[in-house]
């Protein structure tokens, strides 16, 4: 192979990858552009107010405020009627303990650097939205997507917020970004990086969080799932997402 050729190979891997945070979009319009950050479909804008509803009906369970428990609802809330308001303390520290079918991992959240992000994902996994989810796509060397209670690569809570992007080159592997459909369309879909070619995209998607534990077990086995294509080859599901202030 011609060092030529190994550039085209590499540039054609890179760009199948970029397809994997790409969700299915009924938008006829969508361009090449929109397609490689797509992960959300829905056209609502983001609100000040949360006003939840459930397959169990537990959006009586916020609190006045319109956050949930600190320790969580009972069932999991799906569809919300608008973004959440602020339920976290952007001065507070917060970690995300992810169970899944393959372990455990740990996620070190940053609401300094991304307050509305990190607000987004406390708000969901109090909801218990993450539970039993499967991981739609993952690409080996690149990410493991998440996020979607539908596993279409089309879900979303309902409403989109805006982009809370980081600095060229603030990407590594272990990071946790929001997928998107372009510019301030972030829902719930999220992806773990996994490699450098992960670690080498874009400053499009807003970066919220470090894995802390569990990479070199967990997600290394999530990661091992994956294909080219990006369909997992055998079911990668999260079972729970538990918050605490360490």
């Amino acid at each position: 192979m011609t060092p030529r050729t190994r550039r085209r190979t590499a540039a054609g891997a890179i760009a199948l990858a970029l397809v994997a945070l790409v969700a299915c979009s009924d938008d006829d319009d969508a361009t090449p552009q929109t397609a490689a950050q797509d992960a959300s479909t829905d056209d609502g804008s983001a609100t000040a107010t949360t006003a939840a509803t459930s397959e169990a009906d537990t959006g009586a369970e916020t609190t006045a405020d319109g956050c949930p428990p600190i320790d969580g609802v009972t069932d999991p809330v799906r569809q919300f009627d608008s973004a959440p308001p602020m339920c976290i303390d952007v001065d507070a520290t917060y970690q995300a303990i992810v169970g899944t079918n393959l372990g455990e991992f740990t996620i070190d959240l940053d609401p300094q650097a991304a307050p509305e992000t990190t607000n987004n994902f406390v708000f969901l996994a109090r909801n218990r939205y993450f539970d039993d989810t499967v991981c739609h796509r993952i690409i080996p060397g690149f990410v493991v997507q998440c996020g979607d209670p539908t596993a279409t690569g089309t879900g979303d809570p309902g409403y989109r917020f805006a982009d809370e992007l980081p600095a060229a080159g603030e990407y590594q592997v272990g990071s946790i970004a929001m997928a998107n459909s372009g510019p301030d369309t972030n829902g719930s879909q999220f992806f773990i990086i996994t490699g450098d070619d992960g670690a080498a995209l874009p400053p499009l998607y807003s970066l919220f969080g470090q894995v802390g534990s569990g990479f070199d077990d967990t997600v290394v086995e999530m990661e091992a799932a994956g294909t080219l294509e990006g369909i997992p080859a055998s079911e990668v599901r999260i079972d729970s997402v538990t918050i605490v202030e360490p």
